[in-house]
Parts: structure tokens; sequence; C-alpha cells
């Protein structure tokens, strides 16, 4: 895992933005497309905002969700609906490019079948997607992939529910789906990230987040969330 430390939360979101536009132009030189999930949080609105300036091929852009919270349309829960205001609005994307998870659906047992089988059209069988963008919770939780939560043991679905977490049940990616992404890029920021963040970089596999992959991520933190490993290497060094 590459690791890099800037200065703030801005600085992280915007080098992340310059990361997955990069990465946007050689997967379509490759493939000619390029599959996006993303994740929700403050900073990831702003690196979505700051993406939808750089220098894209959005012709071949496919933008998929990491994670959904089940509520309706427009909730102001719905990752969905912050995702639509930070890049959605502002990029030249087509309705067809955009791949919401089905969260209002009767059935979502169905509805996260239906996403899984967009995946595999988008991005090969079995899936492999582009670029995951990736959050940090303080629980050490990743994507809806919770402490505890029986999603955890998903191995035959790219795509599952969770049980309720804070209130809300998800759904999500699996392991098995983020650990076929050409890249993982994770966007931490905040002081509250320190403890785990150190976890994830060790390898703990006891929370989620140790559970993702690690040989073609790049890490990227601001000063508060790092504060702690950045004064070990100056103690170390």
């Amino acid at each position: 895992m590459k690791f890099e430390v800037l200065k703030d939360a801005d600085s992280v979101a915007r080098a992340a933005a310059a990361t997955i536009a990069e990465d946007a132009r050689a997967a379509f030189a490759a493939r000619g497309r390029f599959a996006l999930p993303v994740s929700g949080g403050h900073t990831q609105w702003i690196m979505l905002r700051a993406l939808a300036d750089e220098d894209v091929p959005w012709a071949g852009v496919h933008v998929f969700q990491i994670d959904e919270r089940v509520a309706p349309a427009g909730d102001p829960d719905r990752i969905l609906t912050h995702l639509q205001e930070s890049l959605l609005q502002h990029a030249p994307l087509r309705p067809e490019q955009i791949h919401a998870m089905p969260v209002e659906a009767a059935d979502l047992q169905a509805a996260a079948a239906r996403c899984a089988a967009i995946l595999r059209q988008v991005a090969g069988s079995p899936p492999a997607l582009d670029l995951a963008h990736l959050g940090l919770g303080p629980d050490g939780h990743t994507a809806s992939l919770v402490p505890g939560d029986a999603v955890l043991n998903v191995g035959d679905k790219d795509v599952a529910l969770t049980g309720v977490y804070q209130g809300r049940r998800r759904m999500t990616l699996t392991f098995p789906a983020i650990n076929r992404v050409r890249r993982v890029l994770w966007v931490l920021t905040g002081s509250e990230k320190v403890e785990m963040l150190r976890r994830l970089r060790v390898g703990d596999v006891s929370i989620p987040t140790g559970r993702v992959h690690r040989d073609q991520a790049l890490l990227l933190a601001d000063r508060a969330a790092a504060e702690q490993m950045t004064a070990e290497q100056k103690q170390g060094g």
C-alpha cells in the first residue's frame, strides 16, 4: 500500500480527484471505459466536485455506488442525494452511465441481484471495477461492511444487504467485489481516524478494512488522521 500525507482535507480531496482522473484516462485508453464505485463522506463530496473539473473521458465513465442506505429517494440519509449534488449535476454524464443502488425496491434481495448483474454487464464476469474509492469509519468499517454483520462473510455475491446499522439497513459491495478492483483509493481525514488508520496500515484483519487487499492500494490522509503515524516515523528516523 502506498501512503501519502497531505496538509488538510481539501488537499486530500483534490489529490484524490487528480488520481481518479489519471486512472480514468488510462482505463479509457486501455479498455474504452472506466468503472468507478464511490463511497460517501464530506471529504469525498469535495473530491467528487473537484473531479467534475478534471480532464476525464466522461463518455466512457460508469459511476457505481459502493454502498447505500435503504431510504426513500431524495432522503438526506441517501448517499445518492449527495453524489448527485457533488458530481452528477456538474459532470457530463448520461443517465445510463449512473448506476445507483436500487434501495427503493420492494424486494431488496432481488434488487441486490440486479445490481450485481449490472456490474457484470459493465465490468465483465466476474466484474473487475477500475478504481474503488473507500473511506474508513471510526469502528473500522468500510463501504457498509461493518463489524459483526453477517455481510462480512458473504463470499458468493458481489452485492448484499446488511442488518440495521446506525438506524438503516444498507446495500453494499462485498469483499469479493472490492477485492477484484484494479485499484483501491483510500481517502481518510480527521483525528477520529487515527487508531483505525494505524490498524489498516498494518493489515489488522480483525477490522473490516483490514480485509481489503492492499497490493494496488493508495492511501491519502490528512495530517490530523495521520498524526500518530507521522510522529512514530519521526521518532524512528
